[in-house]
């Protein structure tokens, strides 16, 4: 049973944190339209992470790691690509039927 959809612990993984992203992005990206929506996702992704990043930090005592800090950026990559190519599988997918 899921007591939570997303919570700071899902929202730190990567399929929580594509997922969250890919939401978002497309809720927003009409707002944005002058930036790629891939610049718009990767934003939302660093954010995401940093948010979600912070909050599980402040309960294991790792927010003051600078270590965890510098990955946020790259692992934000990873969940902007991941989170753009799920939405264009699912693009596809409609196309085609």
């Amino acid at each position: 049973m899921v007591d939570n959809f997303f919570d700071w612990g899902i929202l730190s993984t990567l399929a929580g944190a594509a997922a969250a992203t890919g939401i978002v992005t497309q809720a927003v990206k009409g707002i944005f339209q002058k930036f790629p929506t891939q610049l718009v996702s990767y934003v939302i992704a660093v954010v995401i992470l940093g948010v979600a990043t912070a909050a599980t930090g402040m309960t294991s005592g790792a927010i003051t790691d600078w270590t965890v800090w510098a990955l946020v950026p790259l692992n934000a990559v990873v969940v902007a690509f991941t989170a753009n190519g799920g939405y264009d599988a699912i693009n596809r997918m409609q196309k085609t039927k």
